[in-house]
């Protein structure tokens, strides 16, 4: 095992696609919490294909792909949140026609110049082979700029995620941290389109959130373990990608998806038990726990029923086995018959 990870981490790129995709995990999880919370989670996919035609027309033009990207997607961001909030054209109206309308011009920027190619390719289904050390670099700095603005800012987004009405009587300039929200995603949709692809970078900003939502219930626990379960994921899915030689951004958001299947799961059992929390039986030991679960406890009621049944059938279950061990003795006489006959 340890020999299989040095062997992964032997190479420059996976070290590479490592350090980039571990923060970029971390600051989409931060940012996906309150955008699902504001019913906004589809604007990563929106800005993602802004910010897949903003590349197309860099790379069409030769210029620097991130540097030009990163302010028109940041514009994009503002546009969409003014659009939303002062328009006829709401929420996904809006995303969906900006998302379109650029994806269509990155498209006929291609057609128009060099055509499908493998960079074209790597940043629409992700490629951990294009990235090179500048963009390592820019992305550690613009992560590091997301995570520090999101941990001075705390506070105040947690107000304007639940209730804007009630952080704008407190004093609270609404309008700006929208738009900080909105520029940290759009930071972290670019920095993740090289890796991840614009056709999924969205999953990383959505899954963690609504995987978390699944066992959590107070926002910072929240918080909290949609970063870990971003970063877990992004790990276990690079070293899928690696092992099976499969693309890594669609390992990744598989990764994530069996996540999100196991703490449905666990989301459910803690639904039936009601008054626990999952596994809190494990605590109090056996006798104090387990037989006073309330989730153990309809197991309970079950096994008497199933026990009831059989001693009140038992004359009949034994008469009907007895019956089928007589036929299957029978059976094998005959069989032994016709063969020595």
């Amino acid at each position: 095992m340890f020999d299989l990870i040095a062997s992964m981490f032997s190479y420059t790129f996976i070290l590479r696609a490592l350090i980039v995709g571990l923060l970029v995990s971390l600051c989409s999880a931060l940012l996906g919490v309150s955008l699902v919370l504001k019913r906004y989670s589809m604007i990563g996919d929106g800005l993602s294909h802004v910010g897949f035609g903003a590349l197309a027309v860099a790379m069409a033009m030769n210029w620097a792909p991130l540097a030009v990207a990163v302010p028109v997607v940041i514009i994009a961001a503002f546009l969409l949140l003014r659009v939303s909030e002062n328009s006829a054209i709401k929420g996904d109206s809006a995303i969906a026609l900006i998302s379109t309308s650029s994806l269509a011009l990155g498209i006929m920027a291609i057609s128009l110049s060099k055509g499908m190619n493998s960079d074209v390719y790597g940043y629409m289904f992700g490629s951990i082979l294009a990235m090179s050390d500048a963009d390592v670099l820019m992305s550690v700095a613009l992560s590091a700029v997301v995570l520090v603005l999101f941990i001075v800012c705390y506070h105040k987004i947690f107000a304007v995620t639940f209730d804007e009405d009630f952080a704008k009587a407190t004093g609270i300039r609404v309008g700006r941290y929208n738009m900080l929200i909105a520029f940290l995603t759009a930071i972290t949709i670019v920095l993740g389109m090289r890796m991840m692809g614009a056709l999924l970078i969205s999953a990383l900003v959505i899954f963690p959130a609504l995987t978390s939502m699944r066992v959590c219930k107070r926002f910072h626990s929240v918080v909290l373990v949609s970063a870990l379960i971003s970063v877990c994921c992004f790990f276990i899915g690079l070293t899928v990608s690696y092992l099976f030689a499969t693309p890594t951004g669609a390992s990744v958001v598989v990764v994530n998806i069996v996540c999100f299947l196991i703490f449905s799961l666990i989301g459910f059992a803690y639904e039936i038990s009601k008054s626990k929390p999952p596994f809190s039986f494990l605590k109090n030991g056996f006798t104090g726990g387990v037989l006073k679960s309330p989730f153990l406890r309809t197991w309970r009621y079950l096994g008497g029923i199933a026990v009831f049944l059989f001693l009140r059938h038992k004359s009949t279950i034994f008469n009907l086995s007895k019956k089928a061990f007589i036929r299957q003795r029978d059976i094998l006489a005959m069989c032994m018959n016709c063969q020595y006959t």
